[in-house]
């Protein structure tokens, strides 16, 4: 299910969460009894697993299991443009229930 023309899709769903991704980037988002709840934190799949962004003394990494990297502006701006697309496409999605 594509979300609508920003290219995030629904991947997979369990009972308590949908998993939205678009190119390298995805989210989990909570369900609940009415439908899609919370939207979790963008994590990047890299080649050492998925990472997410965290600031340390000002400088973006992506940090997962047992590594953190620095991350590119280019990464940077593309975790924050999927988060505000997914958020921005909640409004006109509406919710699957369970």
């Amino acid at each position: 299910m594509e979300l609508d023309s920003s290219g995030i899709q629904l991947v997979s769903e369990t009972r308590s969460h949908g998993i939205f991704a678009r190119d390298n980037l995805i989210a989990l988002v909570e369900r609940t009894p009415e439908g899609y709840g919370s939207i979790g934190s963008t994590g990047v799949l890299t080649e050492r697993g998925l990472g997410y962004l965290v600031w340390r003394d000002g400088q973006a990494f992506l940090a997962g299991k047992g590594f953190a990297q620095p991350a590119t502006e280019a990464q940077v701006a593309a975790v924050r443009r999927f988060s505000e697309d997914l958020k921005a496409s909640w409004v006109k999605t509406p919710p699957t229930p369970y």
